[in-house]
């Protein structure tokens, strides 16, 4: 973990939503208590059972937010894309992190001391509705989640998950490959399957015409029918 200078990014730009209730002294005091880190793909960022001390906002990079399970098997909770907030809901709930983080590729993360938020959230309301917003945004999200894996059939989730990635990542030049390259564990830790399944499951896509796979990169041929394939479950 490598702290940047400061100088090398205007945060507050990237961080304007959360930037905008606040007066100009309130942001020359934010602008004074952050930090940037740069991450190595594959470093961890938080453990499972520490204490949580920062706001986290992804400035580049990705970033996933696991739970290790029974018998080795990780689950992957979320996948952070760049200007979302993560590390601070179990500040609030005053509990330590029940999820690890990592950095899924190189990233550089803003961390602002929660000390720093809460003295900013005593003074300006509107900061304070910000994040009950983002919160309610993460449960609303959570919970859709929770019955999505829960219900679906595999390839209802693996469809789903493929989508989901592309909508937090978008595409690559070509219209069609996936910008984000998952090992097959990593997705299968998505779409709550084995990887075997999820192996097999992407094989099966691609007989059927609605991705192509080359490595780690997947492209997408055929949205339509994988929207109805995640819609059905």
């Amino acid at each position: 973990m490598v702290k940047m200078n400061l100088s090398e990014i205007n945060v507050p730009e990237r961080i304007a939503e959360m930037w905008a209730p606040l007066n100009a002294e309130q942001r020359e005091f934010l602008a004074n208590n952050f930090t940037l880190q740069n991450y190595k793909k594959n470093e961890t960022i938080y453990c499972e059972g520490e204490s949580p001390t920062y706001l986290m906002c992804l400035l580049s990079g990705k970033v996933k937010i696991y739970k290790d399970g029974v018998g080795g098997r990780s689950q992957i909770i979320r996948m952070i894309k760049p200007t979302e907030y993560f590390g601070y809901r179990a500040y609030f709930a005053k509990e330590d992190y029940v999820t690890a983080a990592s950095a899924f590729e190189p990233s550089t993360i803003c961390l602002i001391p929660m000390s720093a938020i809460m003295t900013l959230v005593s003074q300006n309301n509107d900061l304070g509705m910000f994040f009950i917003r983002q919160l309610s945004i993460d449960l609303g999200i959570a919970d859709e989640r929770t019955v999505n894996l829960t219900q679906k059939h595999i390839r209802g989730r693996l469809a789903e998950s493929l989508l989901f990635l592309k909508e937090s990542y978008g595409l690559e030049e070509d219209g069609s490959t996936l910008s984000i390259y998952l090992s097959r564990e990593d997705l299968a830790n998505l779409s709550n399957m084995t990887t075997s399944n999820a192996i097999r499951t992407l094989s099966n896509f691609a007989t059927e015409r609605l991705i192509t796979i080359d490595g780690r990169k997947i492209k997408i041929i055929d949205e339509e029918k994988l929207k109805k394939i995640s819609k059905i479950g």
